[in-house]
């Protein structure tokens, strides 16, 4: 048993003095932080709450980053796919006036040369890269698909068969495809494995080698498939069209769902610096009021009426 030399008023005062200092030191702590909770034990009660809120914000951080960068890889490619129109539609400017039996063979041996530049550039847009990565490689984006080689059938080796399985993950639930392989876009095939009617690669080459032949059959042919090329990178235009869209929406959501999980963060965690300043105030002035009073109080004791 603990016998105190405190008067019951003493020890009141005392406890009431270490109340008013506590309150002080607490809202010292919150204006200067601009926390009502730093460690744990500042609301043990909410914590757990808290922890997942930061643990939801870091995910959305995470989502939102990878949109980004889904955003930039699809803009690339919706870019490289509209350059590869145009160079459809250079081929089957060329086609056309091949398909003319007016033209010589002279002209159209021209003709097979801008043929062969124009089917060089696909190349080039097959192998369009963002921060060193191939994006139409699927899940080998080090390596490039295709390259040029006029002596194979579509005038390309293809080097990968790689899928296209990269999937980014939707803040609002979900995931969603973002990427075509180079085959998928470029070279299209059959079950078979020959080149289907809309295989940008093979309209362009065979139309290289009818122009270079002479043959207006020939050249007729890689017309109609050059057209079906066209159609065909279109509708891959569109693919990566909505892709970006799909981003939009995500990115637009997910910015919306991070300014709601700090906004409940703050409710939790931040301090109301405005009360704080106005508790401490009251607080000071509380205990200025207690220590003034305490001194006030007679110390007389039995000795001063006995003397």
């Amino acid at each position: 048993m603990t016998i105190s030399n405190l008067s019951p008023a003493a020890q009141a005062f005392v406890t009431g003095a270490n109340r008013i200092e506590q309150e002080i030191t607490t809202a010292n702590q919150q204006i200067t932080s601009g926390l009502k909770i730093s460690t744990p034990a500042d609301d043990p009660a909410r914590i757990d709450d808290l922890l997942q809120l930061r643990a939801d914000q870091g995910l959305d951080t995470q989502i939102g980053s990878n949109l980004a960068v889904a955003n930039s890889v699809a803009s690339a490619a919706d870019s490289a796919i509209g350059g590869a129109i145009q160079v459809v539609d250079s081929a089957l400017q060329i086609a056309t006036q091949a398909s003319n039996s007016l033209t010589t063979a002279n002209t159209n041996s021209s003709l097979a040369q801008q043929v062969q530049g124009l089917l060089s550039q696909i190349v080039n847009y097959s192998q369009t890269q963002v921060q060193g990565q191939y994006i139409f490689s699927g899940d080998q984006p080090e390596s490039a698909y295709y390259q040029l080689n006029l002596a194979a059938p579509q005038g390309v080796d293809q080097l990968l068969t790689t899928a296209a399985t990269q999937q980014v993950q939707d803040p609002a639930g979900g995931s969603f495809a973002v990427s075509q392989t180079a085959q998928t876009i470029f070279g299209g095939q059959n079950a078979d494995g020959t080149p289907a009617a809309d295989n940008v690669f093979a309209a362009l080459n065979n139309l290289r080698n009818a122009l270079l032949g002479n043959d207006t059959a020939g050249i007729t042919t890689a017309l109609g498939n050059l057209q079906q090329a066209s159609t065909h990178l279109n509708d891959m235009q569109s693919f990566y069209g909505e892709v970006e869209n799909r981003i939009q929406s995500a990115t637009t959501y997910s910015s919306t769902r991070d300014t709601q999980l700090q906004t409940q963060m703050g409710s939790i965690q931040d301090a109301d610096v405005t009360s704080d300043a106005m508790l401490l105030s009251q607080a000071s002035t509380q205990l200025q009021a207690a220590f003034t009073a305490q001194a006030q109080i007679p110390k007389s004791t039995l000795f001063d009426y006995l003397s």
